[in-house]
């Protein structure tokens, strides 16, 4: 029989690492993890600062779960829309962008990709987040080559190119897009890629 006292106090709360996450997504999503502090981040999840460092060591780790969390929420939307069997694949990656670009339009062009983001913030200096970014855009890469390879099967997509290589094209000329949309308020970026990726690429 275990002796011990039982523990005083309030009992950790299994939730806070989910809230202090989605509250750093939500920061660092609008004003930048340079911009976002530790001191706001815990009061944007309503916990006392010291449960920050009972969950996460560094800044850079906290940094580090947001990206995997955002990540997380953008593959469950790309398989919402690339894994659809009842939609023709050709069908279902023009759908996607239709879909982001109308929720650009709504949010008037700001924020972007978090991930896109980070790699033009943090990567350089945080092997850590570069290799999280890395792992991360390669996993969205990987739903975009197979629904392209699938397309490809059907003979809506051309086969000159691998799939693997129009899908790492296509999501590094989206991400491009989505910095100049920021920059222009605008969506006439975004127009353009869909409609050379669309309109020749994808032919």
């Amino acid at each position: 029989m275990d002796s011990r006292p039982a523990r005083r106090g309030p009992k950790p709360k299994p939730d806070t690492r989910a809230n202090l996450v989605q509250a750093g997504l939500r920061m660092i999503h609008a004003e930048g993890y340079a911009a976002t502090g530790i001191q706001g981040i815990v009061e944007g999840a309503d916990v006392p600062k010291g449960s920050f460092y009972n969950h996460f060591p560094s800044k850079e780790a906290f940094g580090a779960a947001v990206i995997d969390a955002y990540s997380a929420r953008g593959q469950d939307k790309l398989r919402a829309f690339l894994c659809d069997p009842d939609v023709a694949p050709r069908a279902r990656l023009e759908a996607y962008f239709d879909d982001r670009i109308e929720a650009f339009r709504a949010s008037g062009f700001v924020r972007g990709c978090l991930m896109g983001n980070f790699s033009a913030e943090a990567a350089d200096h945080s092997p850590l987040i570069r290799e999280r970014l890395a792992e991360h855009f390669g996993a969205w890469s990987r739903l975009f080559e197979a629904c392209i390879a699938e397309a490809q099967g059907q003979g809506t997509i051309g086969g000159q190119f691998p799939a693997a290589l129009l899908a790492r094209f296509v999501m590094n000329s989206w991400e491009g897009a989505l910095l100049r949309m920021r920059v222009e308020k605008s969506d006439g970026p975004l127009i353009e890629f869909k409609q050379l990726v669309f309109g020749r690429l994808l032919d």
